[in-house]
């Protein structure tokens, strides 16, 4: 998962004119190199220049081989594939987020890459990586980077209020009082979108839909006990109030990278930006703890992260290229060099060497990924949180009710799987 990209859609746009086009526009000549299309979906600023030096050592131990690299802000590359890959001139290679990779494979935008050279190493990635790139029985993506939530912390701020890192929501809400009486800044700022709302699903032991029962859950009881933890934490001592400003992300996490608030919940893509925030100048003094638990005793949060998959409407000899370079990409090798550089955490276990575990960032969400939850396998499963980030800003805003707000998204869900039962 994924904010803040920092691209603009004028040179977005102008990019992808120029060559959103697969292996149908490529300009490959008969005796020549083979030039493939990758559309990256990373943060322009932070994290594409290591893929882009990377693409070069693949060039030089790839003759026969050009990538053309294209940055696409993250919020408009699902609809920019769709539509490209529904025309037949989608890139060759897209970097996609887990969510999407389903809902690619089930339209056969995507090629399965089982037994090919991109998949060559898949014993060496987290079994429940490949599992969220599978799609019936196939995997559509090798595991690129992976993400989870957790509770980031000031340390200082923490040891100077004399609290740890809660364990429950309630042992939060006591922290962050204390923090305010000891310190004078809030112990605590929740986040409105559904995303980050589905820890407090997991804890309650549920999710917006149960997909072996072919049910929607997001009223449910347990559901509702869930929203009502999460809705509970933006008053009180020390809990900031809700932002419901279009801002909210950046204002959130300005404040926690600059000491104005002692703790959020956030993800490892934003390491970097921690490191840069006054209250991080010290790397060591970054607290990272797995979620407090919910009243069922569960505590997780959702596994995030991207997938490289390799678009189906290419050539024969595209494809063979392109798979080529998702196996360098995601090497043991590669992986190490892009988490030394962007501090993201790799997908499979070899890549964590002594020296990328130096970066505390890194370690610290390492340690939490095993609390993480995989998606539901549900091509459609992302777009369930659409109607939630508009029904749960509303809820969070005092503009209607937590019982009116899930049952707009329920109806709002029925209409995306209108297979499933409420």
């Amino acid at each position: 998962m994924r904010r803040g990209i920092a691209a603009t859609a004028l040179v977005a746009s102008f990019a992808l004119a120029a060559t959103a086009c697969g292996g149908s526009d490529s300009g490959d000549k008969a005796d020549g190199p083979v030039t493939i299309t990758w559309w990256d979906t990373s943060n322009a600023t932070n994290e594409a220049p290591t893929y882009q030096a990377l693409i070069k050592d693949f060039e030089a131990a790839n003759k026969g081989i050009k990538v053309k690299y294209v940055n696409v802000p993250f919020d408009q590359a699902q609809n920019k594939f769709d539509t490209a890959a529904g025309a037949s001139g989608a890139p060759d290679v897209l970097r996609s987020d887990v969510g999407w990779t389903p809902a690619f494979a089930k339209k056969g935008y995507f090629l399965p890459l089982d037994g090919t050279e991109a998949l060559a190493d898949q014993a060496k990635f987290k079994p429940n990586l490949i599992k969220q790139a599978q799609y019936d029985g196939k995997t559509y993506g090798v595991p690129f980077v992976t993400d989870t939530l957790a509770l980031v912390y000031n340390k200082q701020l923490f040891e100077k209020a004399g609290v740890e890192a809660p364990k429950t929501w309630d042992d939060l809400k006591a922290a962050a009082a204390t923090i305010k009486s000891k310190t004078g800044v809030d112990g605590y700022w929740g986040s409105t979108a559904a995303y980050y709302a589905q820890t407090f699903l997991y804890g309650e032991g549920t999710d917006t839909v149960d997909a072996a029962a072919k049910k929607i859950t997001v009223n449910s009881d347990a559901a509702k006990k869930g929203y009502g933890t999460w809705l509970s934490l933006f008053s009180g001592k020390g809990l900031h109030k809700a932002d419901t400003t279009a801002d909210a992300y950046a204002h959130i996490q300005d404040a926690f990278v600059n000491g104005k608030v002692a703790a959020i919940i956030q993800g490892p893509w934003e390491i970097t930006n921690f490191y840069k925030g006054t209250a991080f100048k010290d790397k060591n003094n970054l607290g990272i703890a797995t979620v407090p638990a919910g009243s069922s005793g569960k505590a997780g949060a959702p596994t995030g992260g991207h997938n490289l998959s390799v678009y189906a409407g290419s050539d024969s000899a595209h494809q063979k290229a392109a798979e080529k370079f998702v196996g360098f990409m995601t090497s043991a090798k590669s992986q190490t060099q892009i988490a030394l550089k962007n501090s993201t955490l790799p997908t499979r276990d070899d890549a964590y060497t002594a020296e990328v575990k130096a970066d505390p960032g890194i370690a610290g969400y390492q340690s939490v990924l095993s609390s993480a939850q995989p998606r539901v396998a549900l091509p459609e499963y992302s777009s369930l949180l659409t109607p939630l980030d508009t029904e749960l800003i509303k809820i969070a805003g005092g503009k209607e009710s937590l019982d009116k707000g899930l049952s707009n998204a329920e109806t709002a869900l029925a209409k995306l799987v209108p297979e499933y039962s409420k």
